[in-house]
């Protein structure tokens, strides 16, 4: 979340009123807010804004008695800091001294036009450039922080004039490789000093991007999405976010999750789009069952509906939080299995069922999570129900997990067909249509959990 020390003491204050499961508030704004044409943007400054965030160093010794982290923000950009009154230091002018920054052709820092306002971006081919990341890296750290969105790293011009002498196009793709590297070698080194507080779990580390290439996944220890419209679109809404989860989760990207709610919001004249409270809290149903249960407020807060923004809306973060949480002891196993064997926690359904063609039409209209529980999310504003498929398979049934229905084709008729079963599901707001393999472990357990946390 934003908004300063004190914001982030009120919804804590509410969250632990209602018991909420959190381990980490997520502060974007710690480097402080600037307005923009854009909206609600940040000061890429990698340092704690003290006026925005007052009693920082308190507000981490509470939250962390809470057993509760702060994650930050950082990009490999850096903006002139010559407009901001209560800065401590100015990393652009400290990296221009460096001869860290990407260059033009003339040899001169590339100033480069990100939305409403122009940044210097490193030269990670510049091994000078990622020893001095990493030091702002362990500041960070040093602060208080355990997390953090290594934002960007798409973004290298194709004419810049770099470090290694190399052809910009082709470092290009390379780039976020580099920036998910220098992130990982950080935390590893960092473990490395601090091996006997690595083994209390409060002292890990964890970083995730959204900006990637062939070889990211090596490095970046969790993906996220990037910036979906705050819209049921599904060339770059919720829809696109089901549809870029499986995707990348075929492309070996293992660990992601997107922005609960999206977060682009638009306000000009002829073109509008503002988060609504139903596209909200169907967006938390859905990101429920991704690796990551994350909020944003998205670029424009005061225009978007929030998790907080009134009772539904709060009730409905907390129960899918805790949805979140029954099916932790499956997501462990998973992210073991992903390590060993590359398969992704959100599946496509021809994983596991490559026979049955129907399947493979599907792009955002249900997935698997592992092989065990199976999610048809509502996508479509206003709908109450959607339409499930359950693929073609030998003595396999499922089990809806509000009703305790069964559905599935008998073995007996397997042979004579060649496509599934599919069943209009009711699906209100706070009972979406997630089923569970019948008969299976895996299932009873998450149904366990969910009856001891009253859910069911």
């Amino acid at each position: 979340m934003q908004g300063g020390t004190g914001a982030v003491r009120r919804v804590w204050e509410q969250l632990k009123n209602h018991d909420v499961p959190i381990s980490a508030f997520w502060l974007q704004d710690w480097v402080g807010q600037r307005k923009t044409i854009i909206g609600s943007q940040l000061w890429w400054n990698w340092e704690v804004d003290t006026t925005h965030y007052y009693g920082w160093a308190k507000l981490i010794e509470d939250l962390r008695r809470d057993n509760t982290m702060v994650m930050a923000y950082c990009n490999p950009c850096l903006v002139p800091m010559n407009e901001k009154l209560n800065k401590n230091k100015d990393l652009f002018v400290e990296a221009e001294k460096l001869d860290i920054l990407v260059k033009d052709k003339t040899g001169s820092t590339y100033m480069i036009p990100n939305t409403a306002f122009d940044v210097g971006m490193l030269d990670l081919t510049n091994p000078k450039a990622r020893s001095w990341f990493k030091k702002i890296l362990h500041e960070m750290v040093d602060c208080g922080v355990r997390g953090w969105m290594a934002d960007f790293g798409e973004g290298l011009p194709l004419d810049a004039n770099l470090f290694s002498g190399e052809d910009p196009i082709t470092a290009h793709n390379r780039y976020p490789e580099i920036w998910a590297r220098v992130n990982r070698e950080f935390v590893d080194e960092w473990k490395a000093r601090n091996h006997e507080k690595e083994k209390d779990p409060e002292e890990s580390l964890v970083f995730f991007m959204r900006a990637g290439f062939r070889e990211s996944p090596k490095w970046a220890m969790l993906f996220w999405e990037g910036d979906q419209m705050v819209s049921w679109q599904h060339n770059d809404g919720i829809k696109s976010s089901v549809t870029g989860l499986l995707s990348g989760g075929l492309s070996g990207f293992a660990f992601n999750h997107s922005d609960i709610g999206g977060y682009c919001a638009v306000n000009f004249p002829m073109i509008n789009y503002k988060r609504s409270e139903e596209l909200l809290m169907r967006w938390m149903e859905l990101n429920a069952f991704n690796t990551v249960y994350r909020t944003h407020q998205g670029n424009k807060p005061e225009s978007n509906c929030q998790f907080y923004s009134n009772k539904r809306t709060f009730n409905q973060f907390v129960r899918f939080a805790k949805v979140y949480m029954a099916w932790k002891f499956y997501r462990v196993q998973l992210v073991e299995e992903a390590s060993q064997k590359g398969l992704p926690i959100a599946r496509h359904l021809f994983l596991h069922y490559p026979e049955d063609e129907h399947v493979h039409s599907f792009t955002y209209q249900q997935f698997l999570i592992g092989t065990e529980i199976l999610l048809v999310p509502v996508l479509n504003k206003g709908k109450n129900e959607v339409k499930a498929y359950f693929p073609l398979s030998e003595g396999c049934s499922w089990q809806h997990i509000w009703t305790g229905k069964i559905f599935g084709r008998p073995s007996t008729d397997i042979g004579n067909t060649q496509q599934g079963l599919e069943a209009l599901i009711e699906a209100p707001i706070g009972y979406p249509a997630i089923f569970v393999k019948s008969g299976s472990a895996i299932g009873k357990q998450f149904i366990n959990n969910l009856q001891d946390l009253r859910i069911l």
